[in-house]
């Protein structure tokens, strides 16, 4: 394994380091003006949500690596402290890598990347039409990380107005996952969209609580089938079926195989933690679990 002191490495292998490592990031495009109500728009996929009441959002437009110099965006907030926080899908992401470009302060990125301006209801700096949620925000902290190249400044947003675009809304007026299309930046060049084809379901254990590894059968923790992500799934449940329902379950549904490898023990163990883990990929825990079970019962 490679192991590094970010104090031993140059600034800008660091910063590849950390932006190939801490992925996929999600891209917060800010729209500021200055004093003058010129506006400026650029992304930063230092970025995220930090709370719900009071909604918070957060973003870093560091310092260049090169010269050292604040961001438009930075310089921007620091005389109007308002921001409109757009996000960003597929559909728009050659236009965001163009408002990237190091413009100099007086140009307008929305003109620049053929974005279209909407009047804000609450701040000055406009929203991006293109945009499926776009962020109203309040700047109520500004803290700089450091003086040098490559330093953070964290940009603390309260959300005033949230603003959703219909088409990614499903029937109960909340956003569609499958629907919003937004793209997320990885390391180097590369960037990722988090479309039905990329995504997958969990469960939240929010109001369960799980039997664990600890309470799992070794001989189910020893599987050379199943899978971390399997015996996480199995680890989820909150008991393990009885006894009597395992072998109700072993004589109507695994008989024949019982019966098949009943003289080859090993054999059969594989083949009953393949079933099971079958009946994983359909989310059939109890299934899987008295297939399991079945073994020593």
């Amino acid at each position: 394994m490679l192991s590094l002191n970010p104090k031993d490495l140059p600034i800008p292998k660091l910063h590849h380091y950390l932006l190939g490592a801490v992925v996929p990031r999600p891209i917060c495009f800010a729209s500021t003006v200055d004093e003058n109500g010129n506006s400026n728009l650029a992304p930063f996929s230092f970025f995220n949500v930090f709370s719900s009441n009071p909604p918070i959002a957060v973003f870093s437009p560091s310092r260049s690596g090169r010269t050292g110099k604040h961001k438009d965006t930075f310089n921007n907030i620091q005389k109007v402290r308002e921001v409109v926080i757009n996000m960003v899908n597929f559909k728009m992401a050659e236009q965001m890598s163009l408002a990237s470009s190091p413009y100099s302060p007086e140009v307008d990125e929305f003109i620049k990347s053929g974005f279209t301006k909407l009047k804000s209801d609450l701040v000055q700096p406009y929203r991006l039409k293109e945009s499926p949620v776009q962020l109203e925000c309040k700047v109520i902290e500004i803290k700089e990380l450091g003086q040098k190249g490559g330093a953070g400044n964290l940009i603390i947003c309260e959300i005033l107005k949230i603003h959703i675009c219909d088409n990614v809304l499903d029937a109960n007026q909340m956003i569609d996952q499958q629907k919003i299309d937004l793209v997320a930046r990885m390391g180097g060049n590369w960037y990722s969209k988090t479309n039905k084809n990329s995504m997958f379901e969990i469960t939240k254990p929010i109001s369960t609580i799980g039997i664990g590894f600890d309470q799992m059968p070794k001989e189910v923790l020893n599987s050379k089938i199943l899978t971390g992500n399997d015996l996480g799934k199995l680890a989820g449940v909150e008991f393990l079926p009885d006894e009597t329902s395992v072998n109700d379950f072993k004589l109507i549904e695994l008989g024949e195989i019982f019966l098949e490898l009943e003289d080859d023990a090993e054999k059969l163990e594989l083949k009953l933690q393949q079933i099971a883990q079958e009946f994983l990929l359909n989310n059939d825990l109890e299934a899987a679990w008295k297939t399991l079970l079945s073994f020593n019962n």
